[in-house]
């Protein structure tokens, strides 16, 4: 038998506090399926279709019912957003894809700008 993995663990701490750091997690699969669709407004097709094409893996539960993150439908209402301004599912994968490179590049262009700054002020 395998170890269960932290989304089937139940609470450790007394008042629940492991199922309450889970809540803050935002890759932690807490949503069905119906709950996703619902808070994206979307018909659970779409959930499918992007599990089916690959861009999406939601957990499984030891049912076989899907779980979604928080992060998972972030990048679920990124991609509807692309796909009703006309774009194809795999070219919308190729935008988000780039879009975080460039969100990541900006992230490090900014820490470099911070340390410069700073060794400016010291040097």
């Amino acid at each position: 038998m395998t170890d269960p993995t932290p989304a089937d663990r139940a609470p450790t701490e007394p008042g629940g506090g492991d199922a309450l750091r889970r809540l803050d997690d935002p890759d932690f699969p807490t949503l069905t399926m119906s709950q996703a669709a619902e808070l994206l407004g979307v018909q659970a097709a779409f959930l499918r279709s992007l599990d089916s094409s690959g861009i999406l893996e939601p957990h499984r539960s030891p049912g076989g019912h899907r779980r979604y993150s928080r992060a998972q439908l972030t990048v679920a209402a990124r991609l509807r957003g692309l796909l009703d301004d006309g774009h194809t599912l795999a070219s919308a994968e190729v935008i988000l894809g780039l879009q975080d490179e460039l969100a990541d590049a900006r992230a490090v262009t900014d820490r470099l700008r911070a340390t410069l700054d700073r060794l400016d002020r010291d040097g």
